[in-house]
């Protein structure tokens, strides 16, 4: 692993950190003020539609940077969809990637396999050890996003992704 590091580190790799998530028009329910003998209510129709969102935190060789790029899909994600999202990175980041992402059953995938072993010269897979999500900094993008979601009431997954695409903004503005 040492080697492999001090290689990256010499062709100025990326970094990119990569994970899915779920939004629900169901709010989450977070701690809140409110005056006493008030307790506040969240209205909402009991849909389980989702918004799925597959982002990648990046780290830039050079100066340190983040950036973070996101997609978003109105279906779970499948391999079809990593593999388009694997594209649409490549396209911004023009050097050689790091990629480091958990085990989960959508990166196992053959089409998902193929691709990385045809774009080897870019790519430089890396997984986090089962159960550890704490390791991966793309965890934290959506806990804060999640947070500013939190006792939202959105009536449509339209409401939802404008929301959640401000919410994105935010943390993008921000390093």
């Amino acid at each position: 692993m040492a080697s492999d590091q001090k290689k990256t580190r010499r062709l100025g790799a990326y970094l990119a950190f990569v994970d899915e998530s779920g939004f629900l028009l169901i709010p989450t329910v977070r701690r809140t003020w409110a005056p006493r003998g008030k307790t506040p209510l969240l209205r909402h129709s009991y849909r389980r539609d989702r918004i799925s969102a597959i982002p990648a935190l990046t780290v830039s060789p050079c100066r340190g940077r983040t950036g973070l790029y996101v997609r978003f899909h109105r279906k779970n994600i499948t391999g079809v969809e990593v593999v388009k999202f694997l594209r649409h990175l490549q396209r911004h980041l023009r050097r050689p990637i790091v990629l480091l992402w958990d085990g989960g059953l959508i990166h196992q995938r053959r089409l998902v396999k193929d691709y990385l072993a045809s774009s080897r010269s870019r790519f430089h897979v890396y997984r986090f050890p089962a159960y550890a999500p704490e390791l991966n900094p793309d965890e934290y993008v959506w806990t804060q996003s999640k947070r500013y979601l939190a006792n939202a009431t959105p009536q449509d997954l339209d409401e939802l992704n404008k929301a959640l695409r401000m919410a994105i903004r935010k943390l993008g503005s921000s390093q």
